[in-house]
């Protein structure tokens, strides 16, 4: 639980620090888009940790489609899912955790997983482009910890 309440502080201040700027960084529809979305259609992506590498390496999505975005920590360490470019480029949903929660929050920088942790990410890309994922820990990502998210436009 205290990963947990660990995780909302850290979305309250991260919140509070963007709102300034969120016109112009985020999706300012964000609630719009995830509410006409058709989750029965959602498509889910496990990206496993493990030291110095996420499986897979590099993902692709559409613009439009739902998806689940699967995070589990099966490294000996715990690790991050840094990619505020690409957090900004999707309209998010949730992120839940199976044990503890839930977080219902429109912006991210980065998810922080505890060793054997877990965390599903909902949302629906939306702006085009390739986004850097990478761990913030340490070496980690000199070490390789880092991938590449791709959003496409819906049906290219």
């Amino acid at each position: 639980m205290k990963f947990f309440q660990s995780i909302m502080l850290t979305a309250l201040f991260f919140g509070c620090a963007i709102q300034a700027n969120a016109a112009e960084d985020y999706i300012t529809n964000a609630a719009d888009i995830v509410k006409a979305a058709d989750w029965k259609q959602m498509q889910t992506i496990t990206v496993t940790f493990d030291e110095f590498s996420y499986e897979p390496e590099n993902i692709e999505l559409r613009a439009g489609q739902p998806y689940k975005m699967v995070l589990k920590n099966r490294g000996q360490k715990k690790h991050y899912f840094t990619a505020p470019e690409f957090y900004r480029a999707i309209a998010t949903r949730k992120v839940q955790s199976n044990k503890d929660g839930e977080i219902k929050a429109p912006y991210f920088t980065a998810l922080e997983l505890m060793v054997g942790g877990q965390l599903d990410l909902y949302f629906v890309p939306v702006t085009v482009g390739e986004y850097h994922v990478f761990c913030t820990i340490d070496d980690h990502r000199e070490e390789g910890m880092e991938g590449k998210l791709v959003i496409r436009q819906a049906g290219s």
